[in-house]
């Protein structure tokens, strides 16, 4: 007769998950799901403060805008900001929230179902396409980039790395995971400085 925590080891070894590793997942996720929080709610601060400015009539610096090219405000006040109506942060506060809550149900323990997984995966696929896509409208067409918006790409590329690596079987992703966004990185970092190079400390 199995015991409830022979079970439970097997269903550790079938799903290729050792519990350790699982925990760390779940680690990491909380924390980098708490960082994207943070920045978000910067970011949705910083709106409010300038359309604030804007009712009042007056101008407002915020305390990223550093430069010319490193300028939240300059970002912030786009188009692309509200891509589907409201401010794009708003979705981080909801999306980084979730990504924290389930971060800190794994680091417990708990072995999440296959749905939430499924539904982890798309979220961290929708992430990753619209980070990509605001990479692109930040350096290409704004012409700006946005300290906390980079926080968020910073946390937003390991968490898909990750939570792609668990869900796609076998262990190729899971083996070279570090050296994927470690290139990732280095390729965000590179188009920046090749497109502002040296404006970026003017």
């Amino acid at each position: 007769m199995t015991t409830a925590a022979e079970a439970a080891a097997l269903d550790d070894v079938s799903d290729g998950e050792p519990g350790e590793q699982h925990r760390g997942l779940g680690l990491f996720l909380a924390i980098a799901g708490g960082i994207g929080v943070l920045a978000s709610t910067i970011l949705t601060i910083d709106k409010i403060n300038l359309l604030e400015a804007e009712a009042a009539g007056e101008q407002v610096a915020l305390g990223c805008d550093l430069n010319a090219f490193v300028s939240c405000s300059g970002v912030i006040a786009s188009e692309q900001a509200e891509a589907f109506g409201f401010p794009n942060p708003l979705m981080g506060i909801a999306g980084f929230a979730v990504v924290a809550t389930l971060g800190v149900l794994l680091a417990s323990g708990l072995r999440l179902p296959g749905w939430v997984w499924g539904g982890l995966q798309a979220g961290t696929v929708f992430g990753i396409a619209f980070v990509t896509w605001l990479q692109y409208q930040s350096i290409f067409t704004i012409g700006r980039l946005c300290p906390y918006c980079m926080v968020v790409w910073a946390v937003m590329i390991p968490i898909f790395v990750l939570v792609t690596a668990r869900n796609v079987p076998g262990r190729f992703l899971r083996n070279w995971s570090a050296l994927i966004i470690a290139l990732w990185y280095i390729a965000v970092a590179a188009t920046i400085f090749f497109v502002f190079g040296d404006t970026l400390w003017a």
